[in-house]
This record gives C-alpha cells, structure tokens and sequence, in this order.
C-alpha cells in the first residue's frame, strides 16, 4: 500500500485522517480500524505490469509524447524507411516499391497547406541550430513555443522565416539559463547576427517575454572547460564577477566580454596564465574588449597589475 495522507477526507467509523490508497485494489483504507473508505477507484494505469525499462518498452501500445518541436506535434503517422516487415524481414521489391509511393504521400499530407510547410520548415531549422549549438531538448521546446507565438500575432510579415527561428532559439536559451552568444548563434544560422539582434528585439518587445539580462557567471564554467582550467580559476573568476558588478561596473558592458576578462584576470592570480589572444578566441570577442574590461575589473578591486 501506498501512504498518501488524505487532508481533506476522514473515517467515517472512526474520524481518523491516516487513510491510505492501494494502488493495485483501487481501494481508500483507514489505517487505524481497517475500513474501506472507498472501493473501485479508476486505476488510470496501463492493466500490465512491467519491472524494468525494457519489459515497459516492450508492453507499451502508445507512441511518443507529443511535442512542440514538429509542426503536427507529433501526432502523425511516420512510415519507416527500413523496408522489413514487423518481424524484420526484407519486404519483396513489389512491396517496396509500394511502401516508397506510401511513404512520399505520406510525407506530402503531413502538411495540408504553405503556413504548415513553412512551420515544419521553421521548427526543422531550430532542431538543426540547436543540435549544433549542444543546447538541452528543453530550450527547443521552449524555442518552438515563442515561434509559434510570433506566427499566431502575425509576427513573420516582412521577415524571414529564418531570422524569427533563430531569434527564438536566442531567447530560448536565455530563459531557460542556458545563454549563447549573438556569435555563436549566427554562426550556426544562415542569417547576418545583425538581423538575429533586430529581430529578437522585436519579438520579445511585441510578445513582451521579459528577458533579464544575462549573468556574466553563466558563461564562466563553459569558457573555462574549453580553456582546460581549473576549478580554482572558475571560482576566482565568478568572485572578480560579483565583486566588480557590485560596484556598478557591469551596467552596459557585454556579458560575454565581462566574463572573459573575469576569466583572463583570473588565470593571471591562479598562476595558470592564458593568453588575452586565447580567452578572446573562446568568449568570441576581441582583445581589446578583454583588456578593457580587465583594467577595469583590477582596479575596482584594489589589484595592481
């Protein structure tokens, strides 16, 4: 039995509140004079049992979750490219010939119409960036959630589909806490970062998604992994970071160029040097911008360089 307190309900023999459920009767029981409270609840469970991940898969007669990330949220059929039967043997060439004509107007009738075809093609661009980008299946979902809110207010007009994709997949990881760079998400788009920066602008202005700005902290881990340092430089970094952004030096400065001088100005009081050149190449901005910031940061906090 399963000990779920029942606030609201009581025994009715005995006005004890210690009820529990047995999952495998469908019965509410008193715990403290044995009645049934209550009998033939609904199990909404499957009739089977399974005892591992494998016998689950096995036994389960229902498909995937449906998803935001297809454009029929997964809900259609999907017809193997294998050509075996449900045995898995090699079908006869006249059935495959079948199975390709099936398997092409198949593919044709998932999408009845242009916006349905442009949608697809959308969602298809924002799984393509976000796999090279290495980002969780949370932030597509949550990417493909803000693009087809821009197509429900009509937001697309006059701009390219994939401008509005990409600009969702930034402000994707930005609510989710997993922030990008505009460089590194033109880099995996076939858009100039210029448009990507306009049209975020727009988007999260006309569906007034309330974006913070981002935590130069949330970038320390990920440049410090490609730059092979230490947990000691990562933590140094994130001090230098809440020190000097209590002193207000973090108003209007790049978060990425931030964090990077952090890091640099780190290394140097670690003794596990790197060069201005090789912290620039990773945070994707420039020397100069690095040393800026550094000057800045060092002297807030009473270093002499």
């Amino acid at each position: 039995m399963d000990d779920e307190n029942e606030g609201v309900r009581r025994c009715p023999e005995c006005d004890s509140d210690n009820l529990a459920k047995s999952t495998d009767r469908g019965e509410l029981v008193c715990e403290d004079c044995g009645l049934v409270v209550e009998e033939e609840n609904i199990d909404p469970g499957p009739e089977w049992r399974a005892f591992n991940h494998a016998e689950r898969q096995q036994k389960s007669r229902v498909g995937a979750p449906t998803t935001q990330t297809m454009h029929d949220k997964g809900l259609t059929t999907t017809i193997d490219w294998k050509d075996k039967d449900a045995y898995g043997r090699s079908i006869s060439s006249k059935k495959r010939s079948q199975m390709h004509r099936l398997r092409k107007w198949q593919e044709r009738i998932r999408t009845k119409d242009a916006g349905e075809r442009n949608l697809q093609f959308a969602l298809s661009e924002i799984d393509r960036m976000a796999s090279a980008l290495g980002v969780p299946r949370s932030v597509r979902e949550v990417a493909s959630v803000i693009y087809r809110r821009s197509l429900a207010d009509d937001l697309i007009r006059g701009r390219s589909i994939e401008g509005v994709a990409t600009s969702a997949l930034y402000a994707a990881c930005r609510k989710e806490g997993i922030p990008r760079s505009l460089e590194e998400i033109s880099e995996v788009s076939r858009v100039e970062r210029k448009e990507i920066g306009r049209t975020y602008r727009y988007v999260s202005q006309e569906l007034a998604l309330e974006m913070r700005p981002v935590d130069p902290k949330k970038y320390v881990p990920r440049f410090c992994s490609e730059l092979t340092l230490s947990e000691e430089v990562q933590a140094k970094a994130n001090d230098i970071i809440e020190t000097t952004a209590e002193e207000g030096l973090l108003s209007g400065k790049s978060p990425t160029g931030y964090a990077a001088a952090a890091i640099y100005a780190a290394s140097l009081l670690c003794n596990e040097k790197k060069t201005q050149r090789e912290v620039a190449d990773v945070a994707q901005v420039t020397e100069v911008t690095i040393r800026n910031r550094y000057q800045e940061q060092i002297e807030a906090m009473g270093i002499h360089s």
